[in-house]
């Protein structure tokens, strides 16, 4: 476990340094907007930047960020919905692109429709926590603990609708719990309630898990793919105890319908070759992202099957608030 942070801690070492390195004007004049649909300085934009300068040498571009922020990411979702599709405009999305228009009661954007599949970087597990204060150390033994105390546990999340509410809501629909929702303002605040004591449980991304693998006041329960987490091989599956449990999240580049395949096909296969550069693995993992380059069409396939699983997780949110 001990190799797995300072493997990842190298990781994010060299994540910062490549900040440093300004992104270089490309022959031709070209720009391709690469939009973030959340502040500047979050968790998307950090992981955005791995690959960004990189790409846009690889394409003879200069590859930007364009931060634009608000309503939860529909805001700048929906001004790459209507941006001309010629592949300089494109959107680093996430499941989020899914789950806040299945949210949202007059959605800005069709997540299926009003998108072209470009690349997929990679996939990013949860991870349950739970305070020391529960009498658990498995998931088995928190659903135990949780059936005989109705109503009695709560879990902290960033916030409602969030990734993390959905996540743990899900987790406590399928297992027959009774828990209480606490929402706040960050992921960092959840965690902080949980650290406190004072909220029982949280879902957080694994790369929030990792600093706590040793932490004595915080206990890492399961992850939510299905199988093992390479960056957290000592915790297993929340499926094991909970069949048909998954939450995981895709992260990729999806560009205006109706842009030209050609133009989909080359950003891809350059995606797919940094995806075995060295540096930009490393950069990646400090991120807590498992890379997955896939062709447009399966990693389309794979944006229609979340935005399916996004629906019924939603629907069984819904049930439970």
């Amino acid at each position: 476990m001990s190799r797995i942070v300072s493997r990842v801690s190298i990781a994010l070492a060299l994540l910062c340094a490549a900040f440093a390195c300004p992104v270089q004007a490309q022959p031709g004049g070209k720009v391709m907007r690469i939009v973030v649909p959340f502040a500047a300085g979050g968790a998307r934009e950090v992981l955005a930047r791995t690959f960004t300068s990189e790409l846009g040498a690889a394409l003879r571009v200069t590859a930007i960020i364009d931060n634009r922020p608000g309503a939860g990411g529909a805001i700048g979702t929906a001004s790459v919905a209507k941006a001309a599709p010629d592949g300089q405009t494109l959107i680093f999305a996430a499941s989020s692109h899914n789950i806040t228009a299945l949210l949202g009661a007059s959605p800005a954007y069709d997540p299926i429709r009003d998108f072209a599949a470009v690349a997929n970087i990679g996939m990013q597990s949860y991870v349950l926590m739970a305070s020391a204060s529960v009498p658990a150390k498995t998931v088995a033994e928190f659903l135990a603990y949780a059936k005989a105390n109705p109503g009695k546990l709560n879990y902290a999340s960033a916030g409602h609708g969030s990734s993390s509410h959905l996540a743990m809501a899900y987790f406590a629909s399928l297992a027959g719990l009774d828990m209480v929702h606490i929402p706040f303002k960050s992921t960092a605040d959840a965690n902080n309630d949980v650290l406190a004591a004072r909220s029982h449980a949280v879902i957080v991304p694994n790369v929030g898990a990792i600093p706590f693998v040793k932490d004595e006041r915080i206990r890492l329960l399961g992850v939510t793919s299905l199988k093992r987490s390479a960056f957290l091989p000592g915790v297993p599956p929340v499926a094991g105890s909970v069949p048909g449990y998954r939450f995981d999240s895709w992260f990729g580049l999806l560009a205006p319908a109706k842009t030209p395949a050609t133009v989909i096909a080359r950003i891809n296969a350059a995606v797919a070759k940094l995806l075995r550069e060295p540096v930009i693995l490393a950069r990646l993992a400090g991120q807590g992202v498992a890379p997955r380059p896939l062709s447009p069409e399966a990693f389309e396939r794979l944006v229609r099957e979340d935005y399916e699983d996004m629906a019924k997780v939603v629907k069984t949110v819904g049930r439970i608030e």
